[in-house]
């Protein structure tokens, strides 16, 4: 089987589904199907089943599938192994990047990095701060950037901490918030049970929420036109000084926070690319970017 046979399969596995699968691989939905069909008659066996949402594997494709993810981790491997064995900074750094990281601090990085070591390439995963979690623990990235405090025993630096505040339109009293329009969007699961349990030991009512978005930066955007109060990172608001802005507090009185942090493996350490990169990240004020 070539290569590209491997990853295609790989890429139906994660999917399931064959048009994700196809526009992933720049490939057209004829030619992945027929690419299909093609192993499925090498090895005389049935891969998958389509049904009205994507695609379901058959035991024996499930196998094959399995297979194909390991071949291409064993080959994605050897060719770090080659290109450290050269003694340079070159090949491809896999990253996974938490959503406000990569919209706001990871671009810059990526330039300045690239600026000393033109041979590097980037393959860049964004998503939630639990989903870079995951693939930081199963060996999918060589380094994750994420919000908040997760279950690590390997190496990792923190970037830096930033107050979680409400940020408004207008001035506003603490305890009128609850009468007050709120805008929430989606977020991972630690940022929203650390506001939900600031709030309920604070309020016995529930937000007035009347605006849910899906991304904190379209959630900042209707802040500023006025159409509600949010609770968001500071560094989210931090360039708009016309918005009113106050910290929340713990029972103590300390403000609460939510750090960023680096994760990798020492193993990877090995490999000049991440080195290079981490030593990098280690030099740069990456809060002040």
């Amino acid at each position: 089987m070539k290569f590209q046979d491997w990853e295609m399969l790989a890429t139906l596995y994660e999917t399931e589904n064959i048009t994700q699968a196809a526009e992933r691989l720049f490939l057209s939905q004829p030619t992945l199907t027929s690419r299909l069909k093609n192993m499925e008659n090498y090895y005389g066996v049935q891969l998958m089943n389509r049904k009205q949402r994507g695609i379901t594997f058959t035991p024996e494709g499930e196998q094959l599938a399995q297979h194909a993810v390991r071949m291409l981790h064993e080959q994605r491997k050897i060719e770090e192994k080659l290109h450290n064995m050269k003694n340079q900074v070159a090949g491809t750094l896999r990253v996974g990047v938490s959503n406000f990281f990569a919209l706001n601090k990871m671009p810059k990085l990526l330039r300045l990095f690239k600026q000393s070591y033109p041979d590097v390439e980037f393959q860049v995963v964004t998503g939630w701060s639990s989903e870079m979690h995951r693939l930081i623990s199963n060996h999918d990235v060589h380094i994750s950037f994420i919000k908040g405090d997760y279950a690590w025993n390997e190496q990792k630096d923190l970037l830096y901490e930033e107050e979680i505040c409400i940020a408004s339109p207008w001035e506003f009293q603490m305890e009128d918030l609850p009468t007050l329009p709120r805008i929430d969007y989606y977020t991972d699961e630690k940022m929203r049970s650390l506001v939900e349990h600031w709030w309920y030991n604070n309020y016995k009512q529930p937000p007035n929420i009347n605006i849910q978005v899906n991304q904190v930066e379209t959630c900042k955007e209707m802040v500023i036109n006025g159409l509600g109060y949010a609770i968001l990172a500071n560094l989210v608001v931090r360039p708009h000084p016309e918005l009113f802005i106050k910290p929340l507090y713990l029972p103590d009185g300390k403000p609460i926070t939510r750090k960023t942090w680096m994760y990798y493996h020492e193993d990877t350490l090995e490999l000049n690319i991440v080195k290079a990169f981490v030593q990098f990240i280690q030099t740069i004020d990456v809060k002040a970017l």
